[in-house]
């Protein structure tokens, strides 16, 4: 397998909801769209599920290098020089790499990755060379075209389908990996998960039963659901105790964040917040 050189040509992905501005204000605001590129971006609009939209990409995309990202995640400047390196590492140490994003967690060490988040904080901090991680959050996910990996159809709604395709490499022999490439998550906070999230762990649960317990970024997939009623308890408490802080919105000035994370220093210190929710 030939070694990539660069990162000229990728296709970047994003299952928009159509609510709102955000993806023409955050992705697509992104620095590393700004000047003529060489990018695909695929925007895949009115699908019911983030599966078939990324399937779907995956058959469309004119690029070997497929980047699916959240509407509300902003690359700053550095963060493609930042993802050739961990490419030229990665395809040298393991040329089958199956998954790699940008925050990932391992069975029971924690978390790996480097992500700005307005209401988080700094979660994670720089590191070298790229971690092995059972699972990777959906915020970034980056696979090959060539690896023949596809998303299972059958997972509904927006959720764990980065837990889904980070199993579906593992089946094959496929290592996920959490590379140190700083992003923003400009999503909106919520103590509360959506209901759609819990029907998602339950089918990741019965569908990928062989790989229990499956530590997620949000919570972990055991089969006593010990991990399930802890979250639930979890929002529970925080709606109770902070009514206040149980939804917060995104930030509205781009600019104002791609100049605070320029200004953070290689020694930023892990957040205390450790999960990043999805939406």
């Amino acid at each position: 397998m030939a070694i990539m050189s660069s990162v000229d040509a990728i296709t970047f992905v994003v299952a928009s909801l159509g609510i709102d501005n955000t993806l023409e204000t955050n992705l697509l605001a992104s620095p590393c769209f700004r000047a003529p590129h060489l990018h695909q971006i695929l925007v895949q609009r009115s699908f019911p599920s983030a599966a078939l939209a990324y399937n779907h990409a995956i058959d469309s995309a004119t690029n070997d290098l497929l980047v699916f990202a959240h509407e509300d995640i902003i690359f700053p400047a550095p963060w493609l020089s930042q993802l050739e390196r961990a490419l030229k590492y990665i395809q040298q140490e393991d040329p089958n790499w199956g998954v790699l994003g940008c925050y990932g967690v391992t069975r029971d060490q924690g978390g790996r990755g480097h992500v700005y988040s307005p209401h988080c904080g700094i979660i994670g901090k720089p590191f070298a060379n790229p971690v092995p991680v059972q699972t990777l959050d959906e915020i970034v996910l980056i696979l090959r075209k060539s690896s023949g990996l596809r998303f299972d159809d059958h997972l509904p709604h927006f959720h764990l389908y980065g837990t889904d395709i980070c199993l579906r490499a593992a089946q094959k022999g496929m290592r996920s990996y959490a590379i140190s490439a700083l992003c923003i998550h400009n999503h909106r906070y919520y103590v509360v998960l959506p209901k759609e999230f819990y029907e998602c762990s339950r089918y990741i649960k019965r569908a990928w039963a062989e790989f229990l317990p499956i530590q997620t970024s949000c919570t972990m997939i055991t089969r006593s659901d010990l991990g399930y009623f802890k979250q639930r308890l979890r929002g529970a408490i925080g709606r109770y105790t902070r009514p206040s802080a149980s939804e917060a919105p995104r930030l509205n000035d781009v600019s104002r964040l791609l100049k605070h994370v320029d200004a953070i220093s290689e020694e930023a210190v892990s957040s205390t917040c450790s999960e990043i929710p999805t939406r």
